[in-house]
């Protein structure tokens, strides 16, 4: 055999190495959540899936978050804009957790229906515009960036 031969068939097996180790690290390490209509849609076809541990991804409905007082806990509603979940979550919320926040949150679906979450995460924005000009104007103004709403 020929040493050019012998240098593609290594690099052929080198090559064809690597790329079966990244397409099966890729799907072992992908994280998927399901939308409020998706995990309704389990629950319908499957009713076990409930207590089953789960990712959900949605939107904080405005004025439904109630806060414990001792602040570790804390009830909210989230949607997809056509079903809704009550969620209860024990731990303090993060910064960036408000009204109308996008929210990806781990737990499990109870009998009751109320989700109950182990994990709270809150998207925050990542487009941000300047201040409108009538702030400009103003003494001290240094030219800071406001969050896009």
């Amino acid at each position: 055999m020929k040493a050019r031969t012998k240098f593609l068939v290594g690099g052929a097996l080198v090559l064809g190495t690597a790329s079966y180790l990244m397409a099966s690290s890729i799907n072992e390490t992908a994280q998927y959540y399901l939308t409020p209509t998706e995990l309704s849609a389990k629950v319908a076809s499957n009713p076990r899936f409930v207590n089953t541990g789960v990712k959900v991804g949605a939107r904080v409905v405005s004025g439904t978050i109630v806060r414990d007082p001792s602040g570790r806990s804390l009830d909210f509603k989230m949607t997809d804009g056509s079903r809704e979940y009550m969620v209860h979550y024990k731990g303090i919320a993060p910064d960036t957790f408000t009204d109308g926040v996008d929210v990806v949150v781990e737990g499990r679906l109870d009998s009751n229906g109320t989700f109950q979450a182990t994990t709270l995460l809150a998207k925050c924005a990542s487009r941000y515009e300047n201040a409108p000009d009538k702030y400009r104007e103003t003494p001290g103004y240094q030219g800071a960036a406001t969050p896009r709403a």
